[in-house]
């Protein structure tokens, strides 16, 4: 298996964690996600201490709270694959947090290097941009969770829903210079979910120069690490594919650059 793919356990652990990626397991300095499965009635606990979270109910309801805020029985999708936009939570450093789930609760928690410049607060989904990008095969519904616009000091969280036969991160593009106003440097990971039982996709990531080149079969669960270079996905026929992007790096910029071999594919 490629040293770039992080699968998540079949069975979660006493504490409902199903993946954990941090900084020093992944090799780079800003992107931490978890993924936790929590049954009904189940909590989790956890200090934020140095980083900020987005905390993302991926699917389920439940009552977050965090050192001076509670929002009571959020959540309204049952399945990522409802498409519709999530209920998330963001957190600053120096707090904690509290997830009790109402009912059977996946949550994933994006995390990076955080300053204390803002408060927790609800992202409910009538804050979250949807936005259709692409054309014909390379077309995908994106949800906007914590985009550039939105108050963080580092984060930048996204989902991304795939039709079955499509490509995504389409034309591949790469953000892993610092190169303002041209591309900023972004760690990524993708946490990957496929709605087809046995259902797989595929990622590549590569470099202009081919010291990484990497083309990875993607099954269900599983996180691909995107330390540099371009990264575009594929769902083969009969396999929706969902994913969640979670990007940081020393500028909050999502500024990137698209292959030069496959650029003319934005006009097609």
């Amino acid at each position: 298996m490629s040293n770039l793919i992080v699968p998540s356990s079949k069975e979660p652990g006493s504490n409902g964690n199903r993946l954990v990626v941090t900084p020093e397991s992944a090799g780079w300095s800003h992107v931490g996600f978890e993924v936790y499965t929590l049954a009904e009635g189940q909590s989790l606990h956890k200090e934020t201490g140095g980083n900020e979270l987005c905390v993302v109910l991926l699917s389920g309801k439940a009552t977050v709270a965090t050192q001076n805020k509670t929002w009571e029985h959020i959540g309204q999708r049952m399945s990522v694959f409802e498409q519709m936009a999530p209920y998330s939570v963001y957190v600053p450093p120096g707090d904690s947090v509290r997830i009790a789930a109402d009912t059977e609760l996946e949550i994933a928690i994006c995390s990076a290097p955080g300053k204390g410049t803002y408060e927790a607060r609800l992202i409910s989904p009538e804050d979250v941009a949807v936005e259709m990008r692409g054309t014909g095969d390379m077309e995908r519904q994106v949800n906007n969770i914590l985009p550039e616009s939105a108050q963080a000091d580092s984060l930048l969280v996204v989902e991304v829903f795939t039709p079955n036969g499509n490509w995504s991160s389409y034309p591949p593009h790469k953000h892993d210079q610092n190169n303002l106003p041209d591309e900023t440097y972004l760690e990524e990971s993708y946490y990957h979910r496929i709605k087809q039982e046995g259902g797989f996709a595929i990622q590549r990531v590569y470099t202009d120069d081919g010291s990484l080149n990497e083309t990875m079969v993607v099954k269900d669960g599983d996180v691909v690490l995107v330390p540099r270079g371009y990264h575009p996905v594929s769902a083969p026929p009969g396999y929706d594919l969902y994913y969640l992007n979670t990007m940081a790096g020393p500028v909050r910029t999502w500024k990137f650059q698209d292959d030069p071999d496959h650029a003319w594919l934005k006009s097609k």
